[in-house]
């Protein structure tokens, strides 16, 4: 089997994507597993990256001895080994391609739709799932819809004249992962300032009630053999001074989520941990979660609110399926499964029987 690890991107998420894409060649190559790396660059273009090769190879760019790569449509669709001048293009026959593809359009749903397309079994998210987990104000209004507890959050413009909640203010980019961009500010007008100087918010911003009393509180769900959930996690700040759980917190450390500083599983009052579980169930049934996703949340002594989902999670939330115990080449293997067994989608053209194109000559004389 030939199996393809996809990392990168255009993405600000680039470099913790690369750690999660090594952090899983690694694991299946050591499984005797025929792997290919396939990096997509900062440029948005393809290159199969050696096997053995650590992430600091990447840090002034493309690693050296790599081999340029296309991703085709057409007759010969998929990922293709570029030949030299006098060479012929060799295509990659991948019976799947595991995704970490972190943040931008490797979890937005824009490449999982050209892998459809190309019928390239692929894990995580679908199309609708990925562009749904993304934007943060669209799962926002499906959480609100199902009655389930959430902040309130607005859409913030340069045209947004008052607030409907008083501040300090927490804003979010619309369409970014969970920790790049984000920022707290203590009124409007600085609010809408952020909007031209922070450029995460470009695309769209989100903005909320900042809550210094609420705390992070994460767990896994992956939807292949079964619905399965992680243990509950309560992820620490580095530092008591900073308002939020940011970037640095979560990432930085040698294996990204794997070595971020953490309570796992998290003590909590009471059935917290109960009501946590159960809404995350619910979450994975409206967001359509594929693969493993991760599921934050934001509580306090009393509260618990669900704050966002994130489809292809850092490191792929390895490090939280402890209760029980869960091998990383287990979860690869499920993962890979899943993606052979139960495709993302399958087009097809039931219900193209002629009848309209039988009819075409009448009606294209009345457009004429």
């Amino acid at each position: 089997m030939t199996l393809g690890v996809l990392f990168g991107g255009p993405s600000p998420e680039h470099d913790i994507s690369i750690l999660t894409g090594m952090l899983v060649v690694h694991e299946l190559a050591r499984h005797h597993n025929d792997v290919a790396a396939i990096y997509w660059t900062k440029d948005g273009n393809f290159v199969r990256v050696d096997n053995a090769v650590e992430a600091e190879a990447f840090v002034n760019g493309v690693p050296q001895g790599s081999t340029a790569l296309e991703l085709r449509l057409g007759e010969t669709r998929g990922f293709v080994e570029v030949a030299g001048r006098f060479g012929k293009d060799k295509p990659l026959a991948l019976d799947a391609v595991v995704m970490a593809t972190h943040g931008g359009p490797g979890e937005d749903g824009s490449l999982q739709g050209v892998l459809d397309i190309c019928e390239i079994p692929y894990t995580g998210p679908c199309v609708a799932g990925a562009s749904l987990g993304m934007d943060k104000w669209a799962f926002a209004a499906v959480v609100a819809s199902a009655g389930l507890p959430s902040l309130p959050r607005i859409l913030l413009t340069s045209a947004t004249t008052s607030l409907p909640f008083s501040g300090p203010y927490i804003l979010k980019p619309r369409f970014g992962g969970s920790s790049i961009g984000i920022d707290v500010v203590s009124d409007l007008d600085t609010a809408k300032a952020r909007l031209t100087t922070n450029v995460h918010l470009a695309r769209g911003c989100v903005l909320e009630p900042y809550r210094p009393d609420l705390v992070d509180i994460q767990v896994a769900l992956r939807s292949y053999p079964e619905i399965q959930l992680s243990a509950i996690e309560r992820p620490i700040r580095r530092s008591a001074t900073t308002e939020i759980l940011d970037y640095r917190d979560k990432y930085v450390g040698g294996e990204g989520m794997v070595s971020a500083p953490r309570e796992i599983p998290a003590i909590l009052p009471g059935t917290q941990a109960e009501e946590i579980r159960s809404y995350a169930h619910r979450i994975g049934d409206l967001a359509s979660v594929r693969g493993v996703a991760r599921i934050d949340f934001l509580v306090n002594d009393h509260e618990i609110y669900i704050n966002e989902i994130n489809t292809i999670p850092g490191s792929l939330s390895k490090h939280l399926f402890v209760e029980p115990p869960l091998a990383f080449a287990q979860l690869l293997g499920d993962l890979i499964r899943e993606a052979r067994e139960r495709p993302a989608h399958r087009f097809g053209t039931s219900g193209a029987d002629g009848l309209v194109l039988r009819s075409a000559g009448a009606i294209a004389s009345k457009l004429a």
